[in-house]
């Protein structure tokens, strides 16, 4: 008999581990949406779900039938009868099941570099009464993409960066943030979970503390939409920008999203004109005049392909609500972080995330020197994280595809490799 990884030999010596992953299966009220996604043979556990989510059965049969019926049998009568409305539509629809934002501010459209780029050159550029602001603050953990676009906007527009200096395990904190503001400062933009370490940023306080200083706000929600409960409006944020790929499911490459608060909507003015966000999109005229409200920050011809697949994962979060996915998802990261201090920790590895849930995100990270090896060897055996340097083995766990026990199977197949690996180098192996 063939065990998996983590099983015993023999069933005489029950592991407590392995069975209190299966309770947590069957009690687990999102157990049943697992069977609405694709899973592929030979897969021991998936641990990227905070960056490439799986497909749903239902998102391949929606494409397949798009290609089939909408496309091949509308043709272009398609754009009139249904795809110019569906940036709103779908964008309204992940306001109201995952952004916390009313109907008529969030729109789906290009990447999210391309958006970023847009709505922080549209916030730079926006008019104040006291005169022109001359600092945008970030972070030097942010996403590679925030730090370069917004290292690009500086040098066009003559902006100086703020940095805030963040340890990549405890992020970025308001204190560090309200030691950065002054007069000068334009725009903060930060990541609301951090990219590597998981870090939950307290985006409501921060928002607060950039008003006050009369600056804008842009928050990145990439590693936290569909994951994490966002509530834009009630926290009164002005932009955020996200993809679609992570925790929605949305496929390779799926279009961002952006939100531009309502009245916000009315002052700023994107960069970036393209016919599909003007006024008349057929008129063809000479000169280009803004659209109202969110069309006005499209530019080019929607990427409707790239909008299908995620409804079906809205329809699974609005199903249950977003806290029911965040429940789930604190629970699988707990589980994950027991497991790494009981096998883990004793071969040298430590935790690179918040332990306290309530500023944790829906990934960990476990650091070890020999975590890019290990990373290559459990990708080899059916069990695939992702890796950051320096060191740090990401494990996401999307809360709709991943059972406790799969997290169980995974954590045991990373045990065992980095053991392995610690042999190798040892020259015992």
């Amino acid at each position: 008999m063939t065990n998996r990884p983590g099983e015993a030999a023999t069933s005489s010596v029950p592991d407590p581990f392995l069975a209190h992953a299966r309770r947590a299966d069957r009690s687990d009220g999102l157990a049943h949406f697992r069977s609405r996604f694709v899973h592929s043979d030979g897969l021991v556990a998936y641990f990227d779900g905070n960056s490439l989510g799986r497909p749903t059965n239902a998102g391949v049969e929606r494409i397949q039938r798009f290609l089939t019926e909408d496309w091949a049998g509308r043709l272009i009568r398609g754009w009139d009868e249904q795809w110019m409305e569906l940036p709103f539509a779908i964008g309204d629809r992940i306001g109201r099941v995952a952004l916390g934002a009313a109907p008529g501010q969030t729109v789906i459209g290009d990447s999210t570099t391309v958006l970023l780029y847009k709505l922080a050159r549209a916030a730079v550029d926006a008019p104040r009464g006291g005169g022109r602001r001359t600092e945008i603050v970030l972070d030097t953990d942010n996403f590679p993409t925030d730090r370069y676009v917004l290292d690009g906007i500086a040098a066009e527009r003559g902006l100086t960066l703020r940095w805030i200096e963040a340890d990549p395990a405890s992020g970025v904190s308001p204190e560090q943030v309200a030691a950065v503001l002054g007069p000068q400062t334009a725009l903060v933009v930060l990541s609301h979970v951090a990219y590597r370490s998981g870090f939950l940023a307290d985006a409501e306080r921060i928002t607060s503390l950039a008003h006050d200083a009369g600056a804008l706000v842009l928050w990145d929600l990439c590693h936290s939409v569909g994951s994490v409960p966002i509530e834009l409006d009630a926290w009164g944020v002005d932009l955020a920008v996200g993809c679609t790929y992570k925790y929605l499911n949305g496929g390779p490459g799926s279009p961002a999203f952006g939100y531009v608060r309502d009245d916000l909507q009315r002052v700023l003015q994107q960069p970036i004109h393209g016919w599909m966000g003007s006024a008349d999109v057929f008129l063809m005229g000479p000169d280009y005049t803004p659209a109202d409200g969110m069309r006005g920050f499209l530019s080019g011809t929607p990427p409707i392909l790239g909008m299908l697949a995620m409804q079906d994962t809205l329809d699974m979060i609005e199903d249950r609500g977003i806290d029911a996915v965040r429940a789930k998802s604190l629970a699988l990261t707990d589980f994950a972080i027991e497991l790494a201090d009981e096998w883990l920790a004793p071969l040298g590895a430590t935790l690179a995330s918040p332990r306290d849930p309530a500023r944790r995100g829906g990934h960990v990270t476990v650091q070890h020197p020999g975590m890019r090896e290990v990373t290559a060897a459990l990708w080899e055996r059916g069990v695939i994280p992702d890796y950051r340097d320096p060191g740090g083995l990401r494990i996401g766990l999307s809360p709709l595809s991943t059972s406790f026990e799969e997290t169980y199977h995974g954590m045991a197949a990373v045990r065992d490799a980095l053991r392995e690996h610690l042999l190798a180098a040892s020259g015992l192996g």
